[in-house]
């Protein structure tokens, strides 16, 4: 299950010899891949912080600030790869974060991954945090 859940990651960090050895813009790849692999780290700690709480309140601005954070430093990435590499950098990154979203999305529905709230039990019943 831990490897479905982090196939996009995994998908992410294979491709790296596939971008150096086929001549590939390296810049936008590592613009890509860096935004990636931070924004799914960072969306994984607070997810998991909202878990935690019990506020729903919190957990909504948690959960808010985990989608916006993520949305706002890949699209950042793709325009600075654009501007400091050049377009081909800019194609590279965006291609790769929409192709790292494709996979995370989709396993996320299979995987129900990103249910947030109490975890339960064996009895069905909600177990401590």
């Amino acid at each position: 299950m831990f490897f479905l859940r982090y196939f996009d990651v995994c998908l992410v960090v294979a491709s790296a010899p596939l971008v150096l050895i086929g001549g590939m813009p390296r810049l936008g790849y590592a613009c890509g891949a860096g935004a990636w692999l931070a924004t799914r780290a960072g969306a994984a700690l607070l997810q998991e912080r909202a878990r935690r709480t019990r506020s729903a309140g919190v957990r909504a601005g948690l959960l808010m600030a985990a989608m916006m954070g993520r949305v706002w430093l890949v699209a950042l990435a793709v325009i600075v790869a654009r501007y400091a590499g050049g377009r081909d950098d800019g194609i590279m990154a965006a291609v790769l974060v929409l192709s790292a979203f494709s996979v995370y999305f989709v396993m996320s529905l299979v995987t129900r991954g990103d249910a947030v709230g109490p975890r339960t039990g064996a009895q069905g019943r909600a177990t401590p945090s």
